[in-house]
């Protein structure tokens, strides 16, 4: 592969590897985008996408941002949000779990939902945009739905899941799950004009005691609705969790629930 990472220098404008370079390396030496992003971030060279990235991620940390598997588990109001951003900022690898197809309530705030897409499944339409944003993004969809019986098989080789979820017993299987594993989850929960976010890493059971008394009930969003703005809040605080966590700055939610109240703009934060 030394061929193709002398053809990139050459490529490239300074430390930036533009777009039509990328391709063309990829067409000549009949590579995946993904694999060409790979060799150019090992080079040294930040592929041009990600330029407004610098200043608050580096070229190593970009790299590990690639190395990544993610998975979203649910992906409708927060997860289309979800796989949008991680997409966005460069995570490689993306695993997408829904059973569900668009009904016409989800138009109002679910990302990829449009009136075209009604009746067609959410992980399908996640995975063409993903292909239409980022195609150097392995994206992974799985059309059914999380449990204990398949959590394991899903979350195999995972890195970091989300939780995009809206039924708390299956929120806390995915907790279970990720605990098995050891694996840290991003949970994310909405509803009218509240989240909430947590971070739970291996050893920890913050999911368990945010929902201990309510293990078996429904989330709050089937009484309270969404707008359109929750979720995008909520998710875009959850990506950012997930990039501290792989590139190992900044201040997680661990053993900590960020409680979000956009009508009053208040933020609590509470201990576990």
């Amino acid at each position: 592969m030394e061929e193709v990472s002398s053809f990139l220098r050459k490529q490239a404008e300074g430390d930036l590897l533009p777009w039509k370079h990328h391709v063309f390396a990829a067409n000549h030496f009949g590579l995946t985008m993904g694999q060409v992003e790979k060799l150019a971030l090992e080079a040294g060279l930040l592929p041009s996408r990600y330029q407004r990235n610098r200043k608050t991620i580096s070229v190593n940390d970009q790299l590990r941002l690639f190395q990544t598997h993610v998975a979203v588990i649910g992906c409708g109001g927060l997860g289309c949000y979800i796989v949008e951003e991680l997409t966005r900022v460069g995570v490689g690898r993306i695993t997408a779990v829904d059973p569900d197809v668009f009904e016409e309530h989800n138009l109002n705030r679910q990302l990829y939902s449009t009136p075209a897409m009604l009746g067609q499944p959410k992980v399908e339409a996640a995975r063409k945009r993903v292909e239409e944003i980022n195609p150097a993004v392995t994206f992974l969809p799985l059309r059914c739905a999380f449990s204990k019986l398949n959590g394991a098989a899903i979350l195999q080789n995972v890195d970091i899941a989300v939780d995009a979820l809206d039924s708390i017993p299956v929120r806390l299987e995915l907790a279970e799950v990720s605990t098995e594993l050891k694996i840290p989850m991003v949970h994310g929960a909405i509803g009218g004009w509240y989240g909430q976010v947590a971070t739970q890493f291996p050893g920890e059971d913050t999911i368990r005691k945010i929902y201990n008394r309510s293990p078996n009930g429904t989330g709050v969003e089937k009484g309270l609705g969404n707008p359109s703005f929750t979720p995008a809040v909520i998710a875009s605080l959850q990506v950012a969790e997930v990039c501290k966590i792989i590139i190992g700055q900044g201040t997680t939610l661990t053993r900590r629930k960020l409680h979000i109240n956009l009508l009053d703009m208040e933020f609590v934060d509470i201990q576990y």
